[in-house]
């Protein structure tokens, strides 16, 4: 069985990492399965740190399709030409993609024209708010995927509730936490920790990437301001790691974007450290070591559910609400009232710990895989 795996932006690799593993270890066991790693972006994507895949402990791609921009439609159609010429040249049974940007869309539906398989890692998931483009790609791609692989409980009502073929839904658990259960005890401290005066369990870590709460200007100002009267003397080391791109789809660097959004604030915040991106092990150190999380990043509740680190969400909804149901996340929205209590209760140290949701044990991509495998002799 040949695989062709499809990443559209760096988070995906962090999903892809474990699942090339999991092949690896089969093929080593006898199994007749292999995969090809496509990167839809251009291969100078400065997002794609030196690190980065020596940090996940997994090959670089085999092929970059070289396409970004901000236009859906053209992206849309440049990712699909691409990888029709790719498909051409490095031919395959399975197509698997993950999450729900327009890569993973696009790569999809070529695939199900040329009769291919497609599985979709992270199926189900669901804001039910049909204006984000993520959800219209996702709804997409479960409706023509042959293998849905989900990651809780309520992927598999929203897909038995939409009406996909039973047997196509295949619960699996959640891979990111393959990948930080992978890594934990490789995670490193970053050389500037001690030179800023960081002490373990002693900091919040601030990260923003979502483009449409950095314009509401006023929305992020008393967000920030009461970041900074209940954060006190303890440091807030802020991270800008997102991207400006298609819409949600990440596709360019665009830090500098989000720490002038901040600065253009005018606050006076003596103790928010504002750093660059940073390498996956030492962000992950920073997770695992921080005393509470401010975030509106998805993939880091997760992780800060499996870490038992408290996060507060400047979200409404959760993709994963097992982060919010058994784990340490609790939802804000953009309402600095709400913020302000969440973060009395973490700061007094009354914050909930961590129930492990169910089948966040490390084996997703090894479920995966099998599952791949035994549909091959179907």
């Amino acid at each position: 069985m040949k695989i062709t795996i499809v990443s559209g932006a760096r988070p995906n690799f962090m999903k892809i990492a474990p699942l090339c593993r999991a092949i690896d270890a089969a093929r080593e066991a006898g199994k007749n399965i292999s995969y090809r790693i496509v990167y839809t972006g251009p291969q100078d994507d400065t997002t794609l740190d030196a690190s980065l895949f020596s940090d996940l402990a997994m090959p670089k791609p085999d092929a970059y399709l070289g396409i970004s921009g901000r236009d859906h439609s053209r992206v849309a159609a440049s990712i699909m030409l691409a990888f029709e010429e790719e498909l051409n040249g490095h031919p395959a049974q399975v197509v698997l993609v993950v999450d729900d940007m327009t890569a993973t869309m696009s790569c999809a539906i070529v695939a199900k024209k040329r009769g291919l398989k497609v599985a979709h890692v992270i199926a189900g998931t669901r804001s039910f708010d049909m204006n984000m483009p993520r959800e219209v790609n996702r709804t997409i791609v479960d409706a023509i995927s042959d293998y849905l692989f989900t990651a809780g409980m309520v992927a598999n009502r929203n897909l038995n509730q939409e009406g996909m073929i039973p047997e196509y839904i295949h619960y699996v658990g959640n891979i990111l936490i393959d990948t930080i259960r992978y890594n934990r005890h490789r995670l490193m401290q970053p050389l500037w920790f001690s030179t800023l005066g960081l002490r373990k369990g002693n900091y919040l870590l601030l990260t923003l990437n979502r483009h449409d709460l950095l314009e509401k200007k006023a929305i992020l100002c008393s967000l920030m301001q009461t970041l900074a009267a209940k954060a006190g003397d303890m440091p807030v080391v802020a991270l800008c790691f997102g991207a400006v791109g298609l819409a949600d789809d990440v596709v360019a660097p665009m830090h500098p974007y989000v720490e002038r959004a901040i600065k253009s604030l005018g606050l006076d915040m003596p103790h928010l450290h504002i750093l660059p991106p940073q390498s996956y092990l030492h962000f992950g150190f920073l997770i695992n070591q921080a005393k509470g999380i401010v975030t509106d990043s998805g993939n880091i509740a997760e992780e800060a559910t499996f870490l038992d680190v408290p996060c507060i969400t400047l979200n409404t909804y959760a993709e994963h609400p097992e982060t919010w149901r058994f784990g340490t996340n609790e939802l804000v929205g953009e309402n600095s009232i709400a913020l302000s209590a969440a973060l009395d209760k973490l700061l007094h140290g009354d914050w909930k710990h961590t129930t492990l949701p169910d089948r966040w044990d490390g084996r997703t991509a090894e479920r995966i895989v099998q599952t791949l495998i035994n549909g091959e002799k179907i």
